[in-house]
């Protein structure tokens, strides 16, 4: 297909957002170099309201809404998301068209300037109660407390001495090129992250050709997002529940790992299955079904 005269990327006015819509832009320049591509920012409501945790005030849906509008009233023709941050639903007049290559799925651990380990006199900065479960684990003797905000405002929190330290993720610090301030990554055996994590979602509008990104989209990275969201959305997860879902893909195999939390009783459970990766939807959806069994009974 003859890639289009005009095209406008819409994204999140944060700094990390903005970086990742250019890795598209960036992508299709080099491509289409006819194109003229333009960038649209916002915020969004997550951006405004960060006086309470996401699941107060109606989770991930609150990324995406203004981004969503931008296209269908075409002021946009694609939108650029985390997808850990999409809502698991995602409406059929506004497909995901592509999944990027994945970077470095893990979370990490971010300490103040210069501190060399935690001070547990000091709250963890950590707003993901699926962290929180997981890092009780590994730190019994840590207090959490919630941190909203973007990247770049959350290590000014922890650095002015609101924390003893931050839980993140990879990605974000890494696209930033804040890497050297990860203190410790955790393996997703010791905290399984959120689904998708690492992964860029394209998002476009029903009926139209966006043949010109398949280059960008990634198949390793797909399968992957496939399965964990695939997980989540059997056991209904949103961004507020602490399901959490990791993929490995090695030679058209699969191996997911999850977590499901059962809130009632406060009781998790972690497992996995391997497969093959063609059946990544289908292999999300058995894991998730036997977690939910084993801990239901």
């Amino acid at each position: 297909m003859a890639a289009p005269e005009k095209f406008c990327v819409g994204s999140r006015e944060s700094k990390l957002a903005v970086i990742q819509s250019e890795m598209v832009i960036s992508y299709i320049k080099e491509t289409c170099p006819e194109t003229e591509v333009s960038l649209l920012t916002m915020k969004t409501t997550g951006d405004i309201i960060l006086d309470r945790t996401l699941d107060k005030v109606g989770g991930k849906g609150l990324f995406v809404k203004e981004l969503d509008k931008a296209l269908l009233d075409r002021r946009s023709d694609l939108s650029v998301h985390s997808l850990k941050d999409m809502p698991m639903e995602v409406p059929d007049e506004l497909p995901v068209v592509a999944f990027s290559k994945r970077e470095d799925p893990r979370d990490v651990l971010v300490l103040p300037q210069g501190a060399e380990e935690i001070d547990f006199s000091k709250p963890v900065g950590c707003s993901s109660l699926r962290r929180i479960l997981q890092l009780r684990e590994l730190f019994p003797q840590a207090e959490f407390k919630s941190v909203r905000g973007n990247v770049i405002t959350r290590l000014a929190k922890l650095d002015s001495g609101e924390y003893s330290a931050l839980v993140l993720a990879a990605a974000g610090l890494k696209r930033l090129g804040l890497a050297g301030r990860i203190s410790r990554y955790f393996e997703p055996e010791e905290i399984i992250p959120s689904a998708g994590q690492g992964i860029l979602a394209l998002q476009g509008r029903a009926g139209e050709d966006y043949s010109f990104l398949e280059g960008f989209s990634d198949l390793d990275g797909t399968y992957a997002a496939l399965a964990e969201r695939a997980f989540v959305r059997y056991l209904d997860g949103g961004c507020s529940s602490p399901v959490a879902a990791h993929a490995v893909i090695e030679d058209r195999m699969i191996r997911l790992t999850g977590l499901y939390y059962k809130e009632e009783t406060g009781e998790y459970i972690k497992g996995s299955r391997e497969g093959s990766a063609e059946d990544a939807e289908l292999l999300g959806e058995e894991l998730a079904r036997e977690l939910k069994e084993k801990l239901e009974g």
